[in-house]
């Protein structure tokens, strides 16, 4: 199996994208980080990892990432428990109906979606450097499409909608890869981007009123290779994806993304705002 001894983190594995990548990863023989903001939720995953493939080696982390100094305990445990990470995917999906501010402050779906993967990721590329080849995939669950961003108000304080907070959040996943994966050229570590389809995703409604942006189908594996689960397993698992980075999938093949996603100075805008955000100085 080509990733037996492999070591993979997987944020947000309670949704049913996050299970069936953990699924399909213990299947291969990967090692698994699994983090998850529900702790009874996250031990059903864990559960029903082990049950089907029980020779994985399986670690919970219950954290909820919408806070900064929660991804950064998060980070902390992962580098002082892991001694190599071969591949990190965030799973990014979460948007509210109406507008809600974190304990930090912040926009939720804007923390969760791109501050706290920004983070998350800054703070575990020493374990990452040190297990090249490594990779870095990013998955955005949201059916919209990538909007606009507005680095003068990211918090939304002025009109905000679920559209406009989908819409920039996933346009800040595309340009964090791109700005990353030209910041890691020559360090043996890729970073890649992966939409799903609107068609594949559904919304469900918590009783908090927070939308989660989740797979449609009932049993994850039903799912077409060519589904976001699919992309996923082919980015973190798959030889021929090696060295492959700065690349926006969609289905198994590269798509080109929207024209604002090619805008370098938006991009190096938006890492120095997300340092200032999360508190991080990466230079």
């Amino acid at each position: 199996m080509f990733m037996r001894g492999k070591s993979v983190v997987i944020t947000e594995a309670t949704t049913a994208l996050g299970r069936a990548t953990a699924e399909g990863l213990a299947r291969r023989g990967a090692s698994l980080v699994l983090v998850g903001g529900d702790r009874v939720q996250l031990s059903s995953v864990a559960e029903r990892v082990i049950r089907d493939f029980p020779d994985t080696m399986l670690k919970t982390l219950v954290a909820d990432l919408s806070s900064m100094m929660e991804v950064r305990r998060s980070a902390s445990e992962i580098m002082s428990e892991q001694h190599r990470i071969d591949v990190l995917i965030n799973n990014v999906g979460t948007a509210a109906q109406v507008r809600e501010v974190t304990v930090d402050g912040y926009e939720r779906t804007f923390a969760l979606g791109h501050l706290a993967p920004f983070l998350l990721t800054n703070l575990l590329l020493a374990s990452l450097r040190s297990s090249a080849p490594s990779r870095i995939i990013t998955v955005s669950s949201s059916p919209y499409r990538a909007g606009s961003l507005n680095l003068d108000d990211p918090m939304l304080e002025r009109g905000y909608s679920t559209s406009r907070a989908c819409g920039q959040t996933k346009l800040a996943n595309i340009l964090f890869t791109c700005e990353l994966a030209q910041r890691l050229q020559g360090t043996g570590v890729t970073a890649n981007f992966v939409g799903l389809r609107s068609g594949r995703t559904r919304f469900g409604i918590e009783a908090s009123g927070t939308t989660h942006l989740d797979m449609v189908a009932v049993r994850p594996f039903e799912l077409s290779w060519m589904s976001g689960f699919g992309t996923t397993i082919y980015l973190a698992a798959s030889p021929e994806a090696e060295g492959l980075t700065g690349r926006c999938f969609t289905g198994m093949r590269p798509r080109r993304p929207a024209p604002a996603s090619y805008d370098r100075e938006a991009a190096r805008m938006l890492w120095e705002v997300s340092e200032r955000l999360t508190g991080l100085r990466t230079r």
